[in-house]
């Protein structure tokens, strides 16, 4: 870097440069060399483009961005510093430390003005495809031709780690096939990953790669040229396609000896580093020390209450204009249900309760689903390509499709997603959808497929978004397809990621439940559902109203105080097995109370009253559920007896595999004989 006298721009990315090496410095970990490559790039977007205000983060029209590479997390902390969002000095100063709004990588709800959590690489961007396809719906659902109330970007910054990672694939050739064509992602190719360089194991095309997937790309861009950056943003503005700008940038740029290498890409630098770079780059301050003039250059206080409260003017016009579709407008971007919700949702359950309908708990899930579309105008579906299978399809919904136009992809309103065989993407988008807001979304596919979801229900439970998975063919009941596809381990594999709600129904009442629980929680949950069709049990109003509490009596003990006693507790298509052993039990004069636990998550809330009455200590205990077993120790103790499956599948018809793994009423009667004696 040759010395020369500082420009705007350069004392603007050499703040951000100087921030990144001091604070890393500081705590003695984390990601130098992005931030000081990515400066520039920064520069460009952030003082001439992004429209934000730093004095309200949540401003429903504000450009989003994400910084899907979030191992460089001191850039976006140094942007939100410098441009005048409330995070201060101090916290920078306290960067990677205990209870700092400064994590190692950016968490939404810690810092102000951060729009998700990235870390898991590629994740960010997939978000950012969520957040993408919900301006363009909410755009096409709520503008008018005269006044436009939606109308804003999704930017992201990408590195090569997030562009390995398969889920970028999924996420970004959905993008291009809806032509998502307000999501701009600048990719900072630097050729440097924390091996070394990545032309030994990441030699794709890969302007061409997203050409391929229908993508407006601008290649070969000086990421150090504030000027060429800003034109390309420009350029890409413009176009009809979402736009991938490759920028050729150095990682750590500034650090006379570490810059270009992968030693600068994931340690501090060193104070001998620190001091050279300061002086190549020009900055004579102390650490953590910026100058009025910079900040004042950073400031985009004046410019984000001008945009805001342009929009503001919009909305009173879009108000008196469009008096109802304003106050759904506000309604959904608050996030608040509809005000005849409660009653919807208690209509609901007592038609099915009536109905008494013996059917798979996914066609239980269908029926309550076409109850909910009606009350909920913001519920929006979608099927990793097993909608027919899943029945997340409902009599209105209508297919998302992107119709093409004198050569233009204009994407038609729709609520019902297609994410194609994507189950990750499908599930990171629907985060991204959450964060955005004005949707409630929905994503379904089969019960083993969960796996290839796991990361991004892990990041939704960390960052609570109103996500909902809807998994179906939940067990050996899948049959002939075979152990590939039998989930074993997956349910207890959900409920151990920490707030996320787990919901396994044993007929279409606690389906009901199930899913208006899930419509009213601010968090995750996962509906799990059978292929098979499920028993309905008769209820008492007060046992209908305990199926919220996620476990409770569904039948109890006799009055017989001399018979021995034992508790069965049980979920799904197992709950049916149980009850059709307490006559036979009674027989043998064991008296058996069973225990529906269609959510053992929510159970667990409960105070300790209500799970003492369901469970009483004292008693001899089974669980019954076609799964491992270890999790159901918690509730029947070492001495409690646990019938379900720690081996894998077969393919077979379910009766058939449901007897051979011991799912059977004398397999109860044996257990039951073992634990009480």
């Amino acid at each position: 870097m040759t010395t020369q006298p500082p420009t705007k721009t350069s004392m603007m990315a050499n703040a951000i440069r100087a921030l990144s090496m001091d604070a890393v410095q500081q705590a003695n970990s984390g990601h130098p060399g992005m931030p000081m490559g990515m400066a520039e790039i920064a520069v460009a977007l952030w003082q001439r483009h992004l429209r934000h205000n730093p004095v309200n983060p949540h401003w429903v029209d504000r450009d989003r961005f994400v910084l899907s590479n979030g191992h460089g997390s001191m850039l976006l902390y140094a942007l939100l510093h410098l441009s005048g969002y409330d995070l201060p000095m101090d916290e920078l100063k306290r960067f990677r430390q205990l209870h700092s709004r400064t994590p190692g990588h950016p968490e939404v709800g810690i810092t102000p003005g951060v729009e998700t959590t990235t870390g898991p690489l590629g994740q960010g961007l997939a978000n950012a495809v969520g957040m993408a396809l919900a301006e363009a719906l909410l755009a096409a659902e709520f503008n008018q031709p005269d006044v436009k109330i939606v109308n804003h970007y999704t930017y992201v910054f990408v590195g090569d780690g997030c562009l390995m990672e398969g889920i970028s694939h999924e996420a970004c050739s959905l993008a291009g096939t809806l032509g998502l064509s307000k999501l701009i992602v600048l990719y900072d190719d630097n050729g440097i990953s924390i091996d070394g360089e990545v032309k030994h194991w990441f030699a794709d095309d890969t302007p061409k790669r997203f050409e391929a997937y229908g993508w407006n790309v601008i290649r070969s861009v000086d990421g150090h040229d504030v000027e060429e950056i800003d034109t390309v943003i420009r350029i890409a503005k413009k176009s009809n396609k979402p736009t991938l700008i490759c920028c050729r940038t150095v990682i750590g740029r500034g650090a006379p000896n570490k810059a270009g290498s992968h030693g600068v890409h994931g340690a501090p630098l060193g104070d001998i580093e620190i001091a050279a770079a300061r002086l190549a780059i020009g900055w004579d301050t102390e650490s953590f020390v910026i100058p009025p003039d910079v900040y004042t250059l950073w400031n985009a206080k004046n410019a984000g209450a001008k945009a805001e409260c342009e929009w503001n003017r919009s909305f009173a016009v879009y108000r008196s204009k469009y008096p109802k579709q304003s106050a759904e407008f506000e309604r959904r971007i608050a996030g608040r249900l509809p005000a005849h919700w409660a009653d919807a949702a208690q209509q609901l359950i007592a038609d099915v309760n009536e109905r008494a309908e013996a059917v798979a708990t996914r066609k239980a899930s269908q029926q309550a689903i076409e109850v909910l579309a009606s009350a909920l105008p913001e519920l929006l579906g979608g099927s990793a390509d097993l909608a027919s299978s899943t029945l997340t399809y409902w009599k209105a919904s209508k297919a998302v499709r992107a119709r093409c136009e004198s050569n233009l992809k204009l994407l038609e309103w729709g609520n019902h997603v297609n994410y194609g065989v994507r189950e990750f993407c499908m599930s990171a988008a629907i985060n991204g959808i959450a964060l955005h807001g004005g949707y409630l979304p929905f994503g379904s596919t089969f019960l083993i497929f969960s796996d290839y979801s796991r990361n991004a229900l892990r990041m939704a439970s960390m960052m609570r978004t109103r996500s909902i998975f809807v998994f179906t063919h939940d067990s050996i009941g899948l049959g002939e397809d075979g152990p590939t596809h039998q989930s074993i381990e997956h349910i207890s594999c959900l409920r151990l990621i920490p707030n996320m709600e787990v919901w396994r129904p044993a007929d279409s009442v606690e389906t009901a439940v199930a899913w208006t629980q899930a419509v009213e929680r601010h968090g995750p949950s996962s509906l799990i559902f059978s292929r098979q069709n499920l028993t309905f049990f008769p209820r008492t109003h007060d046992q209908i109203a305990s199926v919220a509490r996620g476990g409770y009596v569904l039948h109890d003990w006799n009055n017989d105080i001399m018979a021995r006693k034992v508790l069965l507790i049980s979920t799904g298509s197992e709950v049916e097995l149980a009850m059709n052993s307490v006559k036979p039990l009674a027989r043998l004069g064991i008296s058996t109370r069973v225990v529906s636990m269609p959510s053992s998550t929510v159970f667990d809330r409960q105070e300790t009253e209500w799970r003492e009455h369901v469970l009483p200590r004292g008693v001899a205990r089974v669980a019954i559920e076609a799964g491992v077993t270890a999790f159901w120790h918690k509730y029947v103790g070492i001495e409690g007896g646990v019938i379900g499956i720690n081996t894998f599948g077969e393919s077979a018809p379910a009766g058939v595999l449901f007897k051979n793994f011991g799912f059977t009423i004398d397999n109860i009667i044996k257990t039951v004989k073992s634990v009480l004696d």
